[in-house]
């Protein structure tokens, strides 16, 4: 079960800042796209990433075996990048949508990687 949940938790980790991602770079151009749905959706589909982070942890605790090294170093730098993008808000207030643009689709690569070594 917990392997079922942490691998829907990485499809909406991918799928969410895909899309998160290309919203924000097309609202950049398009200020019509641009509103408070898109900033709740990028808070929720970027908090998703520490969920996935946590079942991740419980997952590996709850089998009782070693991690695969690179997957869970994908992991961690999904998490951190979280943590980048959110520090560096006030610096870039301009141009929130090509750092969260850029970010959210960097977050879907690590994503596809994670999955890839899984």
């Amino acid at each position: 079960m917990l392997s079922s949940l942490h691998l829907i938790a990485c499809w909406v980790v991918v799928i969410g800042n895909g899309i998160a991602g290309a919203w924000a770079l097309a609202s950049g151009r398009l200020p019509s796209l641009s509103g408070p749905q898109l900033w709740r959706f990028t808070a929720f589909v970027e908090t998703s990433v520490f969920v996935q982070v946590t079942l991740a942890a419980i997952h590996l605790n709850a089998e009782n075996r070693g991690p695969e090294t690179f997957h869970v170093f994908y992991g961690v730098l999904t998490a951190t990048t979280v943590g980048i993008l959110y520090s560096y808000r006030h610096q870039l207030r301009g141009r929130l949508h090509i750092l969260y643009g850029w970010g959210g689709l960097f977050i879907m690569g690590l994503g596809i990687r994670a999955l890839v070594l899984l």
